[in-house]
């Protein structure tokens, strides 16, 4: 019996996901050759190629975000370089992959709804949401029916033009992603009532 819960415990343990914090280094300046290190810059393994631009290097973390060469986005790799999710960008037009914000992290689905994951890269609400902000003592907002329109006020810069988000339906969910509230309010209004502000 002994030896059978053992071995149950060794399985379950193998097939846990890696939560160990790590770093990603680079040993040449040219910054094309990204290795994942441990805490104290002891490299642990080499990445391949397919590995582009690193966010934020050299931080320590359960895990990292990568662009990768003929994908679109961010994708989140843990400490095995094994992708996780995809990172939701903040900026149309811009390279700009959502940060930890109260442990939080949103993430995006091949159809581009998001959700969110821990900071330990636990997927914790699936992606589902058309639009949702960052939580802010246990609140996001969501959005549905969203258009994107362009700031015509502000002039193109270099070919560039800016953007933003309208949805016609706003309302807010809470840690566990249910819905609470959900109507033709404008984002303004829910977060006055909630009290939600960008959490830096």
């Amino acid at each position: 019996m002994k030896k059978i819960l053992f071995f149950v415990t060794l399985l379950l343990f193998s097939m846990a996901p890696a939560q160990k914090k790590f770093q990603i280094i680079y040993q040449n300046e040219d910054y094309y050759t990204a290795y994942i290190a441990d805490k104290n810059g002891k490299v642990i393994r080499k990445l391949d190629d397919s590995f582009g631009l690193n966010y934020r290097p050299e931080t320590l973390g359960y895990f990292s975000i990568f662009s990768i060469k003929g994908e679109d986005g961010w994708t989140a790799i843990d400490i095995n370089g094994k992708k996780l999710f995809k990172v939701l960008n903040t900026e149309i037009g811009t390279m700009s992959p959502d940060d930890i914000i109260q442990k939080k992290i949103r993430i995006v689905d091949e159809n581009n709804k998001i959700g969110f994951a821990d900071k330990k890269g636990r997927i914790i609400i699936k992606p589902q949401f058309e639009e949702v902000s960052s939580f802010y003592h246990g609140k996001a907002i969501i959005g549905e029916k969203c258009k994107k329109k362009s700031l015509n006020d502000h002039p193109q810069e270099q070919g560039c033009q800016h953007y933003f988000i309208e949805c016609e339906n706003n309302g807010y969910i809470n840690t566990k992603g249910e819905v609470i509230e959900l109507g033709k309010y404008t984002f303004e209004e829910i977060a006055n009532k909630i009290k939600w502000k960008y959490d830096y």
